[in-house]
């Protein structure tokens, strides 16, 4: 009888005794989330989280409630800010949708999905994509829908610009074509830029490795290889002398006004770009949103570059709750659910078998935009390598990009006001430019 005992208190985590952990749809176990997509009122995850609960949830016994829809840096702030009890700070969640730049701060409170999922459930997803979400070999992250970046353009305004100049869109494939028309678009129209890039990082990022050079080696940014001083010098000129955008936040809000009309960003954006702009008299004019594949440097190679968070869940004492992460995990990476969440939401399902479901058949997707913007991804997809960001690289990410913007923006007005002392353009330009790249090589945010 001890030695009965015995062997039930040594395995009652693996085979229980009769207290082995189980989900019971007569008792579902609730679990909170906090995501990215949409807002509270307009979500596509909203939707397909009422399908869950609706279908595999109901019959499981898991309810997903949704806590908080907001931006990933908000989410950010507020995991790290729950994790470390701050005052004020509420409870985690059960689950949460972020990048992998938070899995250093959270590790030892995250779900480890490898103990949890077999190689047969880790086989749907796009290796390329599962990959992300490994660190020192633990599975921490899975993918949920994926977006890469292209360039958009108010092809209205472009068209007049074009009509008026002898512009053309063959100049977008190529970053420093992009970059001079830029400089024409800004003269033309008296001092408004043309484009702007939502991140400059993720520009260093893609166009290094599109050279085939690394932008970050041994843990550290190259910023001496030639190929980084030839990126930086081919973006800063434009941000200097004008027609290339370095204000702050992302291209939305100067896009409602046509104060830009083109920028390189995540596709992700589809969902808050609109079909009209708004005039200084308050009136609207439609415009015709086109889409381009991200430009490459001449001599680079395609490379799309891999956003999108992924799904990370808080390890609880309640086994129950990890295993209705996991019902939950699986039934979002099927075929189906995965595709239907990404094709609603304008991103790429991460499913292996839905992805060319999806981008060799754009031309089912009913959406009129996002027809458009799949067939551009389509182009992309069949001659891209993709590319993650690299793990535990945040500082360097945040003192690139706010470095750059920063320096850029003071570099701009610096130029302004020079050449209107009568200061000579050119040379005050290459001087800013040189200025600007040593004062980013010890940056520091």
């Amino acid at each position: 009888m001890l030695v009965l005992l015995l062997l039930c208190l040594v395995t009652a985590f693996s085979s229980g005794c009769g207290s082995k952990a189980s989900l019971d749809p007569a008792k579902p176990v609730t679990l909170t989330i906090w995501h990215v997509y949409g807002n509270q009122t307009n979500s596509p995850f909203n939707d397909t989280i009422e399908k869950f609960n609706a279908s595999e949830g109901k019959a499981k016994g898991v309810i997903v409630k949704v806590a908080s829809v907001s931006s990933s840096n908000v989410i950010d702030k507020a995991l790290f800010a729950s994790a470390k009890q701050d005052p004020g700070a509420v409870p985690l969640p059960d689950l949460f949708t972020a990048y992998p730049r938070v899995i250093p701060a959270m590790h030892d409170k995250l779900l480890h999905w490898d103990k949890y999922l077999d190689k047969e459930d880790l086989a749907v997803y796009q290796p390329e994509f599962l990959a992300e979400g490994y660190q020192d070999k633990e599975l921490l992250m899975l993918p949920v829908a994926k977006s890469t970046e292209l360039l958009f353009v108010n092809q209205t305004y472009f068209d007049r610009f074009a009509a008026a100049t002898g512009a053309s869109t063959e100049d977008f494939a190529d970053y420093d074509k992009l970059f001079e028309l830029c400089r024409k678009y800004y003269t033309w129209t008296g001092g408004k830029n043309m484009c702007q890039l939502d991140d400059f990082y993720n520009y260093y990022l893609t166009s290094m490795a599109s050279l085939g050079d690394p932008l970050i080696k041994d843990g550290k940014p190259d910023l001496a290889s030639p190929n980084f001083k030839r990126i930086f010098r081919a973006a800063a000129e434009p941000a200097i002398a004008g027609g290339l955008g370095i204000e702050k936040g992302y291209a939305a809000d100067a896009w409602k006004t046509a104060d830009l009309i083109s920028n390189v960003g995540s596709t992700a954006a589809i969902l808050y770009m609109r079909d009209y702009v708004t005039n200084p008299d308050n009136t609207r004019e439609t415009i015709v949103t086109n889409y381009y594949p991200c430009p490459v440097f001449s001599g680079g190679k395609v490379t799309l570059l891999q956003r999108g968070v992924g799904l990370l869940a808080i390890k609880s004492t309640d086994e129950r709750k990890n295993l209705g992460a996991v019902v939950f995990a699986k039934w979002l990476a099927q075929e189906n659910s995965n595709l239907n969440f990404a094709m609603q939401a304008g991103y790429l399902p991460t499913n292996k078998e839905a992805l060319p479901k999806l981008l060799n058949n754009p031309q089912d997707v009913h959406n009129f935009n996002y027809r458009k913007l799949y067939t551009c991804m389509q182009q992309v997809y069949k001659k891209g390598t993709w590319l993650h960001l690299p793990h535990k690289a945040a500082k360097i990410q945040q003192n690139l990009e706010y470095g750059s913007k920063n320096i850029l923006r003071a570099a701009h007005q610096q130029y302004l006001q020079e050449i209107a002392g009568g200061a000579n353009p050119q040379q005050t330009l290459d001087k800013l430019v040189e200025e600007s790249y040593q004062k980013l090589l010890n940056y520091k945010q």
